[in-house]
C-alpha cells in the first residue's frame, strides 16, 4: 500500500518543480536553442528527501531522446546548480534522477486511434454482443 505524500513533500516537490524547470529553460536560451520546448512535468521526492523523481516531456518529439540523454548526462551539474538556487530553501539536495514523460505520445496514439474511425473493441468477423 502506497503511504500519502506529506504536506512537506508536497511542497518540495513543487519548488524543485519550478527550480529545475527555470534550471532547463535558461539552459536552452544561453545554448541559443530554436524550437526546442522542455517541461518538468512531475516531481516525486521520496519521504526520507533523498532520491527525487523528475519526468521530463520534450518537445518537438523526433529530438526528445537526444536531449533527454543530454540533460542524464549533466545530472552532477543541474544538481549543483539547483543547491546554489535552493541553499536557503533545502538543507541538502536529494538525488536527481530524471525519466521521460511520454504520456503525450500515448494521447496522441489514442487521438489517432479515434479519429481514424475503426473500433478497436469490435473484432472482424465476429460480433460479440449475443
Amino acid at each position: 500500500m502506497k503511504k500519502d505524500e506529506s504536506p512537506r513533500q508536497k511542497k518540495i516537490n513543487t519548488a524543485l518543480q519550478h527550480e529545475i524547470a527555470s534550471l532547463l529553460q535558461e539552459a536552452i536560451r544561453k545554448a541559443n536553442v530554436l524550437n526546442l520546448m522542455v517541461s518538468v512535468t512531475k516531481v516525486q521526492v521520496t519521504s526520507d528527501l533523498s532520491n527525487a523523481k523528475i519526468y521530463i516531456s520534450v518537445f518537438p518529439n523526433e529530438k526528445a531522446l537526444n536531449y533527454f540523454n543530454n540533460i542524464k548526462e549533466n545530472c552532477f551539474q543541474i544538481r549543483h546548480d539547483l543547491s546554489q538556487r535552493m541553499k536557503d530553501q533545502l538543507r541538502r539536495i536529494p538525488e536527481l534522477c530524471f525519466y521521460l514523460d511520454d504520456s503525450l505520445n500515448y494521447i496522441e496514439a489514442i487521438e489517432k486511434e479515434l479519429k481514424s474511425g475503426d473500433n478497436p473493441i469490435r473484432i472482424k468477423g465476429k460480433n460479440k454482443s449475443k
